[in-house]
């Protein structure tokens, strides 16, 4: 179902067919390879996915480098996500199409950063990265008025500032094994 602001934006659009239509490269980054396609809640999809996938990759990552790692993998998430973003949204006429979750993927990467790899520390990023993807405490609901895939992207750049920074607490306090 779409909100008020989807089905405004989209009769403010152009028709469908005279928008452009998004690359292939665009769509497959956009969507993390499909991941925004599932349903329910693609965007808790796109999250999972990214946390498996760091799972998967710190077990031939040493401790030593997967900060770093999941720091170059963040960066590459936005920087390439910008644009994918920006064709998909102009491509559907949407101001954050659902189906977008490589915003997910660099903000939950960010969660992750320099946080050790065990279920717990997994399981408790991706719980408060989404709620701070779904809260978006302020400022990071004002970061989604920022241009296209920018605004698309730096909103949960912003929420996964927030989770980081509690892991780090959690860590700090020793909440979560070091």
């Amino acid at each position: 179902m779409k909100t008020e602001s989807e089905r405004k934006t989209l009769t403010d659009s152009p028709t469908p067919s005279s928008r452009p239509r998004a690359p292939l490269w665009a769509k497959l980054i956009a969507t993390f390879f499909g991941t925004g396609l599932l349903h329910p809640g693609p965007g808790s999809w796109g999250s999972a996915a990214t946390v498996l996938l760091w799972w998967l990759l710190s077990r031939w990552i040493s401790p030593y480098w997967q900060p770093t790692s999941a720091v170059l993998l963040a960066a590459l998430a936005i920087v390439v996500g910008i644009p994918a973003a920006t064709h998909m949204a102009r491509a559907t006429g949407l101001k954050d199409p659902q189906f977008v979750v490589i915003d997910e993927v660099a903000g939950q990467l960010i969660t992750l950063i320099a946080v050790p790899v065990s279920w717990k520390s997994l399981l408790l990023g991706f719980i408060l990265f989404r709620a701070f993807d779904i809260v978006k405490p302020p400022p990071v609901r004002q970061l989604e008025h920022l241009p296209e895939g920018f605004g698309i992207v730096i909103d949960d750049v912003g929420a996964g500032l927030y989770a980081l920074a509690l892991m780090q607490l959690a860590l700090h306090f020793g909440l979560l094994p070091r």
